[in-house]
């Protein structure tokens, strides 16, 4: 599910839950709270990595399409709570995207402090549209952040999955490097900074962090209720089974 490798004073939490480390339930709240616990397990920086090739296939559709409406509640803030963590966490952090990234993928990168990615055919990016969702503002509000309010508009209203070149030509990733350096690279990044006079940096960190932190005490960052309404409205529940349906017969073949 997650597994925890200590390369000194930083951390690398590695998913692990084949095969496309698809967040669950389970996984969002076990990666929550390695997060949480790590500047307290001595971490003084934290890198979320994947395995070669994928970082994350964003929401376990299957899994979550069992879920009623409570159960689906109940994660939505799970979720929320994981990302406020990324973007509160008192330790800088990095994503190391070892691959693809669609959707929530996508979305956990935005609240780390740095994001170095794959360099080659592999995408990443805000889908939701395609699949009948809307995007919350408590993302499209982090990604405005990241790449300005007109590229940040034509990516998530149009659902685009870019590849790697793309996305750090638009700003959506800070770095690119061959599959294998990845990880290593965001170890280095995270080395040079924490060589930096450690209380000038953290508290230059956190006023530079601190709108991003604050979207989160605005009420449009509240648990939406609008989306978990929007997941069970008829559009995205037919998209969505569709997409799953041809999934599952795609893997028959």
């Amino acid at each position: 599910m997650l597994d925890i490798l200590e390369h000194d004073a930083i951390h690398e939490l590695r998913l692990a839950r084949p095969p496309v480390n698809a967040f669950d339930g389970e996984l969002i709240a076990t990666l929550r709270r390695a997060i949480e616990a790590a500047p307290g397990n001595g971490a003084r920086g934290i890198v979320l990595s994947g395995r070669p090739g994928m970082f994350s296939g964003g929401l376990d559709v299957p899994s979550l399409l069992t879920l009623d409406r409570a159960g689906m509640t109940a994660l939505w803030r799970d979720f929320l709570a994981l990302w406020r963590a990324l973007a509160t966490s008192p330790v800088p952090t990095v994503a190391a995207i070892t691959g693809h990234s669609p959707a929530g993928g996508t979305v956990v990168s935005l609240f780390c402090d740095y994001r170095v990615m794959a360099r080659g055919a592999f995408r990443i990016g805000l889908n939701e549209v395609q699949v009948g969702l809307v995007v919350p503002e408590v993302i499209q509000a982090t990604l405005r952040r990241l790449v300005g309010s007109h590229r940040a508009e034509r990516l998530i209203v149009a659902g685009a999955l870019v590849e790697s070149e793309q996305a750090l030509a638009v700003g959506l990733v800070d770095e690119l490097i061959e599959t294998d350096l990845v990880v290593g690279r965001a170890i280095a990044w995270l080395q040079d900074l924490l060589k930096l006079p450690p209380a000038a940096m953290a508290e230059t960190r956190r006023l530079a962090r601190a709108e991003l932190a604050a979207i989160f005490d605005r009420d449009a960052a509240a648990p939406d209720e609008r989306f978990v309404d929007q997941w069970f409205s008829d559009e995205a529940q037919g998209v969505l089974k569709a997409m799953v349906a041809k999934l599952k017969a795609k893997s028959a073949g």
